[in-house]
């Protein structure tokens, strides 16, 4: 059912990478949850009524809501598609995520209403009625929420949408607060014990911690955070793929969106190689990246020695001590310059964050060590830490 959805309403659906089949993903995933969920609050709004259960009614209106929410990602994805312009020119791609804040908060205020809701429930208990039609109704509901969350998934997956995979998760957190609200109208059926204010408090904090999820991830997009560590290192490993390029570091990738990352890097090529070959082989690289990859990518190019046989020699005699420190610790834009009195060992390191020694106690741990190998060996450190 849900390729069926895709086919017949997305042209050109397997080009993802293509902003306006993403606008045409969204518009889908956001339209089909509109219909859904009003079908949803329009039916247990009415189960509600006939049962007399809080929990069922409080559900519909968390449906409403989620129509809603579906509303508002429909507004960001047209938003989200609008081409850069110049106040914007790395394009409109970070609206999804101010989107994905504002499906965030309505969980958490549905989760806020229903606590109350159950609140005065137990303060004033109403019988529950059972009937069978409201349990049918229900049933649907879940089923019908459990295809809407998987199909979600299908359509975020497949173009890496924050307010998809926020719809999803929302989706499923509903499945169980219907079952819960079905659980009610059963007991109610075989015994006068009324659990429906309980169960509706339990359904509440679901609800408020699957919000705050939503919310705590969508933040990080929108701080920044690092980029996926597997798309770092595929990067990486295709800059190194072309002649002349020994070495990479110091890459950043900016995320504007998705669909809309810009990169930075640093290439170390010889310093004996033509400076005008190594920059074709750069132009080379940033354009095959873009035209593979869609990735914007700006690399710097550091020309290095690579046949000095000592300088070699006290480089990886430096990274085996560097990483006795720590295995996740790396050097690069390592260079020597002899004195008469001491020779300085000049490189930065990549530390971790949050490492459990300072800088001042890292350099002063590579001193020691190199000074036991040789006293007149000196370090001039750059510590800094990764952005990936």
């Amino acid at each position: 059912m849900h390729t069926i959805l895709i086919k017949a309403f997305i042209h050109d659906y397997e080009n993802t990478g293509n902003l306006k089949v993403r606008e045409a993903y969204g518009t889908l995933g956001s339209i089909t949850g509109i219909v859904v969920n009003l079908i949803l609050a329009l039916s247990k709004y009415f189960a509600g009524v006939i049962s007399g259960s809080i929990s069922v009614t409080a559900d519909a209106i968390n449906n409403l809501s989620d129509a809603g929410s579906s509303i508002i990602s429909l507004i960001g994805v047209k938003l989200s598609a609008k081409p850069a312009d110049k106040d914007h020119p790395f394009g409109h791609g970070r609206v999804e995520y101010i989107t994905a804040l504002a499906v965030s908060f309505f969980v958490l205020l549905m989760g806020i209403e229903l606590f109350k809701s159950s609140v005065e429930k137990i303060a004033n208990p109403v019988p529950v009625k059972f009937n069978w039609l409201s349990l049918i109704i229900l049933v649907l509901s879940i089923l019908a929420k459990l295809w809407l969350g998987l199909f979600n998934k299908k359509l975020g997956t497949k173009i890496n949408s924050a307010p998809m995979m926020a719809v999803m998760k929302d989706s499923f957190s509903d499945c169980l607060a219907t079952g819960v609200a079905l659980v009610a109208i059963i007991v109610s059926a075989f015994s006068d014990v009324n659990i429906d204010g309980y169960l509706g408090i339990f359904v509440a904090g679901f609800i408020f911690i699957a919000g705050f999820n939503i919310l705590k991830e969508t933040m990080a997009d929108l701080l920044g955070k690092p980029a996926d560590r597997e798309f770092t290192e595929e990067i990486e490993r295709k800059i190194l793929s072309y002649d002349k390029i020994v070495g990479v570091h110091d890459m950043i990738i900016h995320d504007y969106g998705p669909g809309r990352k810009f990169a930075s890097a640093h290439a170390e090529v010889s310093s004996k190689d033509d400076i005008m070959d190594a920059h074709d082989v750069i132009d080379l690289v940033e354009r095959d990246i873009f035209n593979e990859y869609g990735l914007m990518i700006s690399i710097h190019m550091d020309p290095i020695i690579t046949d000095d046989e000592r300088i070699n020699q006290l480089k990886n005699m430096t990274i085996k001590i560097v990483k006795e420190i720590s295995e996740e610790m790396s050097i690069h834009d390592f260079r020597v310059v002899d004195g008469p009195t001491h020779t300085n060992l000049i490189f930065d390191l990549i530390s971790p964050h949050k490492f459990h020694m300072s800088n001042s106690e890292i350099i002063h741990t590579i001193e020691e060590k190199l000074s036991k190998i040789d006293e007149r060996y000196f370090v001039v450190i750059t510590i800094e830490h990764s952005f990936n």
